[in-house]
Parts: structure tokens; C-alpha cells; sequence
């Protein structure tokens, strides 16, 4: 059974940055697929960064966050600069199993979830 365990998660103010990192027990490069999203309360989880064959990112945070993996640490990471108060939020990172299918940042397709780590965001 895989698991994902996120961390970096924190409070900093905004136009700061943070590093998230997604530690898999198994091997990421057995993941095509992995992600990362963020849920508030009250609202449903939202796609922020995919990293697949391609990258792709939500409009909200494209040109300030950067997905990317290092196989050979079977981590997962979400580099988030020039942060914005919207960008408080749990973000959590998921994986999919080749068998699963749907849109990259549509979280019905991931079948693995990290726990989640909370950024918060101060104007």
C-alpha cells in the first residue's frame, strides 16, 4: 500500500514562498501520474499542479508554482512563489494508479491522498 506523507506546509506573508514536498513510501516513478491540490472549507478540492508525460497548472497559479519529482528520492515537490492570501488552503498531494483515468486536475481521477499539509497566507 502506497502512502504519501506532504510536508513545508506553513505560515508566511504574502509574496513569500514556500516548498511543499509529497514523500511516497513506494516508488513515485511507478506514478505517471501525480498531483497536487488545496481545499478551503466549504469548497471542493481544487487542482493546482499536475505532473505527468506533461505539467500542467490551474490559471490561478501559473507562473508562481512549479511541480516536480525526483524519482530517485521518491518525493513529490510544489515550489509556490510571489504567494497570495487565496493561496491559503490544505494542500494535498495524490497519485494515480495507471488503471485510473479522467483530467489531470480533477481529483476523482487520483486514487492515492496524502493527509495534507495547511499553508497560510497573511496580507
Amino acid at each position: 500500500q502506497v502512502q504519501l506523507v506532504e510536508f513545508g506546509g506553513g505560515s508566511v506573508q504574502a509574496g513569500g514562498s514556500l516548498r511543499l514536498s509529497c514523500a511516497a513510501s513506494g516508488s513515485t516513478s511507478a506514478f505517471r501520474r501525480m498531483a497536487w491540490f488545496r481545499q478551503v472549507p466549504g469548497k471542493e478540492r481544487e487542482g493546482v499542479a499536475y505532473s505527468g508525460f506533461n505539467t500542467y497548472y490551474a490559471d490561478s497559479v501559473k507562473g508562481r508554482f512549479t511541480i516536480s519529482r525526483d524519482n530517485a528520492k521518491n518525493t513529490l515537490y510544489l515550489q509556490m512563489n510571489s504567494l497570495k492570501p487565496e493561496d491559503t488552503a490544505m494542500y494535498y498531494c495524490a497519485a494515480a494508479s495507471d488503471s485510473r483515468v479522467g483530467p489531470a486536475l480533477s481529483p476523482r481521477t487520483y486514487n492515492y491522498w496524502g493527509q495534507g499539509t495547511q499553508v497560510t497566507v497573511s496580507s
